[in-house]
C-alpha cells in the first residue's frame, strides 16, 4: 500500500512542477523555477520508491497519464488554455491505453503465479 501512496505523491509533484513551470514563465520573480525543480526531483524520487513494488510499465503509466490529464484540466482552469475535441480525444485514449495496461498487468501476474503453482 506505501508504494501506491509514493506513486501518488510522485503524480502530485509531477503535476505542480509542470504547473510551476507555466507560473515561472508568467511572472517576474524565479521562485516558480525554484518550485518546478523541487517538485520534479520529488516526482522522480517518489516513482523510483514506487516501482520497487509496482510494475514499472503500470507506475510510468499512472504516473505520466494521471499527469498529463489532470495538466491538461488545470492548465485550462487555471491559465485559460483552450481543449479543443481533439484534445479531449486524445485524453480519452490515454485513460483507455492506462486502463488496458493496468488490466494486462494484473493477468499477467495472476497466470504467471498459477503457472509457478503447476
Amino acid at each position: 500500500m506505501i508504494y501506491w501512496i509514493f506513486l501518488a505523491l510522485a503524480i502530485v509533484a509531477e503535476i505542480t512542477g509542470t504547473l510551476s513551470m507555466k507560473w515561472a514563465t508568467m511572472s517576474e520573480n524565479h521562485s516558480g523555477f525554484i518550485v518546478m525543480l523541487v517538485m520534479i526531483a520529488l516526482s522522480y524520487i517518489f516513482l523510483s520508491f514506487a516501482v520497487k513494488k509496482i510494475a514499472l510499465g503500470v507506475a510510468y503509466a499512472l504516473w505520466e497519464g494521471i499527469g498529463i490529464v489532470l495538466i491538461t484540466v488545470l492548465s485550462v482552469r487555471l491559465f485559460d488554455e483552450p481543449l479543443s475535441t481533439l484534445k479531449v480525444a486524445g485524453l480519452t485514449t490515454l485513460v483507455l491505453g492506462i486502463v488496458l495496461i493496468k488490466s494486462g498487468t494484473r493477468k499477467a501476474v495472476r497466470q504467471e503465479r498459477e503457472h509457478v503453482a503447476v
